[in-house]
């Protein structure tokens, strides 16, 4: 899959928390996940994917957290994704 270029978004160096992870990243030669750069761009509505996220994945379920965290990595796999 190949990454979408918005050079708004992935130019924009707002600092921040993500700016700083982005920034440690790069510095010991790691990839940096695509939706870091939509995080720093926009860090005040990272809050609501992060609620999302943990409610989706540790909220109540009759899923355990560990089968919920298969499942995504499995999703992962098959988009060809290494998150």
């Amino acid at each position: 899959m190949r990454p979408m270029f918005l050079p708004d978004v992935e130019k924009k160096a707002s600092g921040g928390k993500y700016s700083d992870l982005m920034e440690r990243l790069q510095t010991e030669g790691a990839e940096v996940p695509q939706i870091y750069h939509l995080f720093r761009f926009k860090p005040e509505m990272t809050q609501h994917l992060a609620q999302l996220s943990h409610e989706i994945m540790r909220g109540p379920s009759p899923l355990s957290p560990g089968l919920r965290e298969l499942i995504a990595a499995f999703t992962s796999k098959e988009n060809q994704c290494p998150f």
